[in-house]
């Protein structure tokens, strides 16, 4: 069965967009929501408990299921460990396609890759507190959230399959953060207008 799920984060937004493009993708039953914290959705809560393997869920954006990278990490790599086939419209992501696979096992990858970092970090970075005399931090100007992005940035564009701007729209910032990003964790880039059109 194919279910749909559509959300805008202020009770003013309309939902119209979405629940049209996911009734014409083919969804039986469309969810919507109109909540602005990505902690209390329970039209979501609810629909995850009724997916079964074989179905799918399909999303407007990535940004509609979670806003941070973490979130979405976590619920699409659930579907995959359930047996559940997942669609992005906007992002063009389907996991029922080759392409949409290898994207997914992309996020269970970024998933691993973040844990391993956190922990090394943690490790490296106590130890050379340590050895400084003084507690060590996050690059300058990243939260947290911010440096889970950064991370999955300089992950996706070492790898070279994306351009910059395909990088952006995946994590949902602006081309000028990713390269903001990959700074701060000393990745060259070059000139921002060499990347652009790559």
């Amino acid at each position: 069965m194919i279910f749909g799920y559509a959300r805008v984060s202020t009770s003013d937004q309309h939902l119209h967009l979405q629940t049209d493009a996911l009734q014409a993708y083919g969804c039986v039953e469309v969810s919507q929501e109109k909540v602005s914290s990505v902690k209390e959705r329970p039209a979501l809560q609810h629909l995850l408990t009724r997916l079964r393997p074989g179905d799918t869920l399909v999303v407007w954006k990535l940004d509609r299921l979670g806003r941070s990278l973490k979130d979405l990490v976590t619920l699409v790599t659930g579907f995959q460990d359930a047996g559940i086939h997942f669609v992005s419209l906007q992002d063009h992501l389907d996991t029922t396609t080759a392409q949409g696979r290898l994207m997914f096992n992309l996020f269970a990858s970024l998933a691993e890759f973040e844990r391993d970092l956190i922990r090394e970090r943690t490790k490296a970075g106590l130890t050379a507190a340590r050895a400084r005399g003084r507690q060590g931090g996050r690059p300058k100007g990243l939260s947290k959230e911010a440096l889970s992005k950064a991370q999955a940035a300089k992950t996706l564009y070492l790898q070279q399959d994306k351009t910059v701007a395909e990088i952006a729209q995946l994590l949902g910032v602006g081309r000028a953060t990713i390269y903001r990003y990959l700074g701060q964790l000393g990745v060259p880039t070059g000139t921002q207008a060499t990347h652009q059109t790559t």
